[in-house]
């Protein structure tokens, strides 16, 4: 299994054409401060490792996973200049950011489908979303502990869960489309916002389900198993026209003041220009060219706010997302 870091070189490597040293980064360089979503990391990092190899000027990307919500308070204190997210920003967040004056520029950078996955010895091919709702609802907390219990055909077998930490957005995603209420859940599992974990835990368990994003399960296919849901198997074709029932799309958001500042400006037009090849080399869906230049041209001029009022999208298609118009933001 690649880890993050090793994910991030191996995409700077097979995908930077230019080639060469990391350019200057010593002490003296700008830093750009990235932070967020675990499951956009991987696309953040690439593009930040890409970044460094390709250019020639001082800047030096820095790229942490606090989290969807937890990267969120970072970005609204201003203390971060790039967030990633895996849910449109909340308006609870947009309140936050407004206290402070941060204003934002949003930009779906890819599309995921959220992805449940077994240990490979498990007979189970599918799940229903009925199913998942029995399993993960506050209700089965101390109470569905065996899969039979889940459904009476399934094997006499213990259940072991893994999942998102609670500031993750994709426990926020999950919780909502799954279970009907975000934040809504059985808290008897093993939360964490390294994905990474959870396949560990999962592929040493026999009993075990965890969910996670599409890019991770694509990187462990030997490891862990993902179940179809509602019929439907992810792939990124099933993702991309929305019948996957977990297909979302995928975030960031810039500090619009930050991007006057040249270099940050030169990494969010990197990140928009390179995010079609980076996308699917990580295990993500691209989305259209047209769309990363219309978003690329909304970071130029700074054009703030969001395309989804302050809510969660529970299965948009990419065609969906790019058709909304943008509403002004704080």
């Amino acid at each position: 299994m690649l880890t993050r870091s090793l994910l991030g070189a191996a995409m700077a490597a097979a995908l930077c054409a230019c080639g060469g040293e990391p350019s200057n980064q010593g002490a003296g360089s700008e830093v750009i401060q990235v932070d967020g979503s675990s499951t956009v990391f991987p696309i953040s990092e690439a593009a930040a490792e890409q970044f460094g190899v390709s250019q020639t000027g001082t800047a030096r990307v820095a790229v942490g996973e606090s989290g969807t919500g937890g990267g969120f308070r970072k970005f609204c204190r201003g203390e971060t200049q790039v967030q990633g997210a895996s849910r449109p920003i909340l308006a609870e967040e947009m309140q936050a950011c407004a206290a402070t004056g941060v204003a934002y520029v949003e930009a779906p950078i890819a599309f995921d489908g959220l992805t449940v996955v077994v240990h490979p010895s498990n007979a189970l091919s599918n799940i229903s979303m009925a199913e998942l709702r029995r399993t993960w609802s506050p209700a089965a907390q101390g109470a569905v502990t065996n899969w039979r219990q889940i459904n009476p055909h399934w094997p006499d077998l213990g259940l072991q869960l893994f999942g998102a930490g609670t500031a993750s957005g994709t426990f926020d995603y999950f919780t909502e489309a799954v279970v009907g209420r975000a934040k809504s859940s059985r808290t008897d599992y093993t939360p964490t916002e390294d994905d990474n974990v959870t396949v560990t835990g999962v592929a040493g368990n026999p009993g075990a389900m965890g969910y996670f994003g599409y890019a991770y399960f694509d990187q462990n296919r030997a490891r862990v198993k993902a179940l179809s849901i509602n019929g439907v198997a992810p792939s990124p074709e099933s993702i991309a026209d929305g019948s996957y029932p977990l297909s979302r799309p995928l975030f960031v958001y810039f500090n619009a003041e930050a991007l006057r500042r040249p270099q940050v400006q030169r990494f969010a037009q990197y990140l928009l220009a390179n995010a079609a090849r980076i996308a699917p080399a990580v295990g993500y869906v691209a989305l259209p060219e047209r769309a990363y230049a219309t978003y690329a041209e909304r970071a130029r001029t700074r054009q703030t706010g969001t395309a989804f009022g302050g809510k969660q999208d529970i299965g948009a298609s990419i065609e969906e997302v790019l058709a909304r118009p943008l509403a002004a933001g704080e």
